[in-house]
């Protein structure tokens, strides 16, 4: 192993260095930090959560690459600041974004939407699912799905498979979900996949739901391959979003000095999106553009096959299901 890959794994396996600030400039620093993406003029990219922070940083930059970049917030007020947003980020001579509405909670919504959205775009080059919730209390989706796991796996699931025939003809396509370090202390738990079997922990049922969205983008890599639709799963390290600062406050303090600005957090988005190295494989997990372990035998260790095709065939039923 080189030195520099050496300094990045220390990176890695510190993570306080690793995916604070300190992480993305040292790694800039090294040899072979790949290229910047190329320009994605003539590219269409579908951003969820977009109205702030990450998600908002990964459609400014896509719009300054050239890309078609529609922004999706649950309501009509929340995309057209999402526009505005972007905008700004983005800065003069990017191509302004398209609002876009749907509240991901919903079955019935995204069956609309996905609908809607696949009669209305001739195409879809890349797919970012970055929405994300964090309630205080245990919440429930207007047709009953626990909201964590609604947002971050039964949502992503639904637009994925819905597109998938519009993104096919974009070949070879991209679908980028953004999961978070926290998962890598959690593992799916059988029988109780929304989490409704204990105690609600915040930050545990986040994590745990990043953890089930890994487990999903490795099986939607195998699934789609034969389509030209590249999945992969990044994590943005520590960044500075709206969310953390709602949800996470005394972290966001205590990890100050070092935090990420939401564009350095939506940098490996953006490059996953853009680059000709994120078509050459799928299924992996990345990290300032370099694919990652998606377990840590020191953390929570690998998910058994079992509990894999037990969380595949519940989301897919979930999917599938008339919404009461």
């Amino acid at each position: 192993m080189s030195a520099e890959s050496w300094v990045d794994k220390a990176l890695d396996r510190s993570i306080v260095l690793g995916y604070g600030n300190v992480g993305l400039w040292a790694r800039r620093r090294l040899p072979g930090w790949p290229d910047d993406p190329p320009r994605m003029d003539g590219k269409v990219v579908l951003v969820t959560g977009a109205a702030s922070g990450i998600g908002s940083a990964a459609a400014a930059g896509f719009a300054r690459l050239g890309a078609s970049v529609r922004v999706l917030a649950r309501d009509r007020e929340r995309a057209e600041g999402a526009v505005r947003s972007a905008v700004r980020r983005a800065g003069p001579g990017a191509t302004p974004p398209v609002p876009v509405v749907c509240d991901l909670a919903s079955r019935p919504e995204l069956r609309r939407f996905i609908d809607e959205f696949a009669d209305s775009e001739p195409q879809l080059d890349v797919l970012v699912n970055n929405a994300g919730v964090m309630p205080d209390e245990r919440t429930f989706s207007p047709d009953g799905v626990e909201l964590v796991f609604a947002t971050h796996v039964l949502a992503p699931w639904m637009l994925t498979r819905g597109l998938s025939e519009l993104m096919s003809r974009s070949a070879p396509a991209r679908v980028v979900n953004v999961t978070s370090g926290g998962q890598y202390g959690q593992r799916i738990p059988p029988g109780d996949l929304q989490s409704l079997h204990e105690d609600y922990s915040p930050k545990k049922v986040y994590a745990r739901t990043k953890r089930e969205e890994v487990a999903i983008t490795e099986e939607w890599a195998r699934r789609l391959l034969d389509r030209g639709i590249h999945v992969h799963a990044m994590h943005p390290g520590w960044a500075d979003t709206k969310g953390v600062r709602q949800w996470m406050p005394l972290f966001r303090a205590a990890s100050r000095p070092i935090i990420r600005t939401p564009e350095e957090g939506a940098d490996t988005i953006v490059w996953l999106g853009a680059a000709p190295e994120a078509v050459e494989s799928t299924g992996l997990l990345w990290h300032d553009r370099r694919a990652r372990p998606t377990t840590y035998a020191l953390a929570a260790g690998p998910d058994d096959d079992a509990a894999r095709q037990e969380l595949w065939n519940h989301v897919a039923e979930l999917a599938d299901a008339a919404a009461p």
